[in-house]
């Protein structure tokens, strides 16, 4: 096999060191992906996953709730491993400082020494873009931007969690701890690939025009002219007071080609709205209301089928808030089955990254 999955769970670090060690025994990964729950200290889990690999490039982040072959899992660390004959070159960086300045073009220069050749001559054909990113730092959406006006290469991922606490979230790479940082890693696969983004909501026939907005703090003042909660409950066509129970069911999204890129509203705060993410004055937005998640999930993963034929490797970066509704449903086996006996890792984000920033969401790279 080219990768291969492990986990561990609900053990102390050093036996859950040893637990993923043995399940890899026998395979010489040149890349470890990881993702821990915060019952593992951060600074810790980090030096001993690089140190339990010498030879491989190791990074991940912190979780809220992991995802392995057919589980979602708590208090684990889930890893994905690859080896030499499935990755062709990977090169990571680390960018520090998010919320003050974030210096990107230092981690690009990096990547166009690494490979002897500019980020924007990248084949994206050929490359693939991972970032893991502090959930709590609130610059996902600059990020995203900076990166796009670097390379073509398509970046995916997701923001850290911990495990609903919302205290301090990490991201790990060199054996270090990192927060108010991401990790941006540019790989040369050796197997097919391709991308992953399910959503399960269709817009509805309802406009939302963002007339005023603070985008720094995430917060919707109007839509339409109006105080925004009042707006949204309009659309909804309920009472102002029934609409903060319809947030997670009735996101709003921004709809490109007919697809929507899910905005969601964290709550109402007097007559605003707060949001997981950054909302700018004249976007147009469209009310959606929620699909079959199960079925839509299955439809986007055989569409991946499709075009890179069975799949050998999945990276899942999952919303917590479709983790919530799968729980709430009784629907957690369910959707491990869908991706069958393929090794699999993922996380429980804190929002999720494909293209832009958005929420609600499941992106996955996915290997043939």
């Amino acid at each position: 096999m080219k990768i291969r999955n492990a986990y561990a769970e609900n053990q102390a670090l050093d036996r859950a060191i040893e637990t993923i060690t043995g399940a890899f025994a026998g395979f010489e990964p040149v890349l470890l992906i990881f993702f821990a729950s915060p019952f593992f200290e951060g600074t810790a889990v980090s030096a001993a996953m690089a140190g339990a690999f010498p030879n491989a490039t190791v990074f991940g982040c912190s979780s809220a709730g992991e995802l392995t072959t057919g589980r979602m899992l708590n208090n684990a660390i889930s890893a994905l491993a690859f080896s030499r004959e499935a990755i062709g070159d990977v090169c990571i960086q680390v960018v520090e400082d998010m919320r003050n300045g974030m210096d990107v073009n230092k981690a690009f220069n990096a990547f166009q020494e690494h490979y002897g050749i500019s980020s924007h001559d990248l084949d994206p054909s050929r490359h693939i873009g991972i970032v893991l990113v502090d959930g709590l730092c609130r610059r996902e959406e600059e990020l995203m931007d900076r990166i796009g006006d670097l390379t073509m290469v398509n970046f995916i991922g997701g923001s850290a969690g911990d495990d609903f606490q919302f205290r301090e979230t990490h991201v790990y790479a060199n054996g270090t701890s990192y927060t108010n940082a991401a990790v941006l890693a540019i790989v040369r696969p050796l197997i097919p690939f391709t991308f992953v983004k399910t959503q399960s909501f269709v817009p509805l026939d309802r406009k939302l025009l963002v007339t005023e907005a603070r985008e720094e703090a995430r917060e919707v003042i109007s839509f339409n002219g109006k105080p925004a909660a009042q707006a949204y409950a309009e659309a909804l066509g309920v009472a102002t007071e029934e609409a903060s129970r319809r947030l997670k069911h009735n996101p709003l999204g921004l709809i490109v080609d007919g697809i929507p890129f899910v905005r969601s509203p964290q709550r109402i705060q007097g007559s605003s709205m707060l949001f997981y993410c950054g909302i700018k004055e004249g976007m147009e937005l469209s009310l959606l209301e929620a699909t079959d998640i199960i079925a839509d999930t299955r439809a986007a993963l055989d569409q991946a089928r499709k075009k890179i034929g069975p799949l050998s490797g999945v990276l899942s970066f999952n919303c917590i808030m479709r983790i919530q509704e799968l729980e709430q449903n009784g629907l957690t086996d369910q959707y491990g089955a869908l991706l069958g006996d393929v090794p699999t890792a993922g996380l429980g984000t804190y929002g999720e990254q494909f293209i832009g920033h958005v929420n609600q969401t499941a992106t996955m790279l996915v290997f043939g």
